[in-house]
């Protein structure tokens, strides 16, 4: 068995082996299981049934993940974006009054604009237009932007009225358990940053099972104490209501195309489109310089299917009941474990099946758990830094503000759109037209007309 994968997956020219991908594929997981939590509970605020959005949010990962591996054998993880069900729910439905099923509509339509995208060159002629500079910002930003992500998830940076955001304090806290998870989450850290250092295999998805561990002891002793309001839940899977699989009746192509010819419809399928396009071209692009997969003339093999993977997601995910489905950046999470083929997704497929039936133990798994993971995958991915060229303004400016942007507006597509528009202007007024094609001057007067119109 283990010599026929090796064949399929392409073991040897990849470097890697059956443990390590399996290894990668579970590290994976671990760090991206948070989405069948949250992805719920951020659609039932527009409305939706959170049963109902959970079968389809694992449906909808494994489908595009076993499609990433098919398509490209890269060890990338499909999901419902962050920030995409955000505006799904916050924007789209609350504040500009669709209903859901519209919303719904909406994305369906924008899976479509991408699949026949991904058939054409364009998508991937976007990508192959993007300078070295950038992609190595790109890559280093996405480091900065989910170590912060796994920071605020584990409340270790949290939100201040004079500062926007500071360090959590303990004297100020008002809750001992929050504390705790703070704490346990710093430990977390410090194990996972240690077991590297050793060159311990399965070293991050150790560092998350350990501090979930340490957590779940907490509680039966007693330290920690389950505040739901707080975000504070309990760490012991609950199987109170026995094994069953949420049905998909209440979201399964439930579209509303009513308003589908008005202008703010069209309007709400292209911020969905554009922040969808340069998510994935730049998750993409980070962990594909993180794993090694760019060629000699810095392009990615096999992207086109890449890209398909993603659209054929968004698309299936819309008839589920969930919002964009797209590429994670939480796949280099894998990739530091050494996960170079698509054997890790058919892991994580497997996995996102098997949450259908034990949801209560991957809902069990709390983000000051994944947060060490986040933390010491950013400090691996921002290591690409070193390789940018500062002492050029026309090649450092954009990569610092690229790299800023990224944590500072909690948008991997923000810092790409001003990435691309410093570049291009940068070089344009310093005389060094040969440096910027059309089609870079052409996606830095969209990312404009984005700021300008939505």
């Amino acid at each position: 068995m283990q010599e026929k994968l090796a064949k399929i997956f392409k073991f040897g020219e990849n470097g890697t082996n059956l443990r390590t991908e399996v290894m990668a594929g579970l590290t994976t997981f671990m760090g991206v299981a948070y989405i069948l939590a949250v992805n719920p509970n951020m659609l039932a605020a527009a409305g939706m049934d959170k049963g109902a959005v959970f079968t389809a949010t694992a449906l909808a990962s494994a489908i595009g993940t076993l499609v990433m591996a098919l398509l490209t054998n890269y060890p990338f993880v499909l999901a419902p974006g962050m920030g995409l069900n955000a505006y799904f729910a916050y924007s789209v439905v609350i504040k500009m009054g669709y209903s859901w099923e519209m919303a719904l509509a909406a994305v369906f339509i924008e899976g479509i604009i991408f699949i026949v995208l991904s058939l054409t060159n364009i998508r991937e002629a976007i990508f192959n237009a993007i300078p070295e500079t950038l992609r190595l910002a790109i890559s280093s930003g996405i480091g900065l932007f989910i170590a912060m992500v796994g920071l605020q998830g584990a409340k270790i940076v949290v939100n201040d009225d004079s500062t926007l955001v500071t360090m959590f304090k303990w004297s100020t806290a008002g809750n001992a358990t929050l504390g705790l998870t703070v704490a346990l989450a710093l430990l977390g850290t410090v194990l996972t940053g240690f077991l590297l250092i050793r060159g311990v295999k399965g070293g991050v998805l150790i560092g998350i099972l350990a501090t979930w561990f340490v957590g779940i002891l907490c509680e039966v002793a007693g330290f920690y104490v389950p505040v739901p309001k707080l975000g504070l839940y309990s760490l012991i899977p609950d199987f109170s209501h026995g094994i069953h699989v949420a049905s998909l009746a209440p979201t399964f192509m439930k579209f509303d195309f009513s308003k589908g010819l008005s202008f703010d419809f069209a309007t709400v399928v292209f911020a969905f489109l554009f922040v969808d396009i340069f998510d994935t071209l730049g998750t993409l692009t980070g962990c594909a310089v993180k794993a090694g997969y760019i060629d000699e003339d810095g392009n990615l093999p096999r992207i086109k299917g890449a890209l398909m993977a993603d659209a054929v997601a968004t698309t299936v995910g819309a008839c589920l009941g969930t919002s964009t489905t797209t590429t994670f950046v939480e796949s280099s999470l894998g990739i530091s474990e050494g996960g170079r083929t698509g054997l890790a997704g058919i892991v994580m497929v497997i996995l996102f099946i098997l949450a259908l039936f034990f949801s209560p133990i991957f809902l069990a798994i709390p983000s000051f758990a994944t947060a060490p993971a986040l933390i010491i995958v950013g400090f691996l991915m921002i290591q690409n830094v070193t390789q940018i060229d500062f002492t050029d303004p026309t090649e450092g400016i954009p990569a610092f503000l690229c790299l800023a942007f990224m944590p500072f507006t909690y948008s991997i597509s923000e810092g790409i759109g001003v990435g691309f528009i410093s570049y291009t202007l940068m070089n344009l007024l310093a005389g060094k037209k040969e440096k910027v094609s059309p089609l870079m001057i052409i996606i830095s007067l969209l990312f404009i007309l984005k700021y300008i119109f939505i």
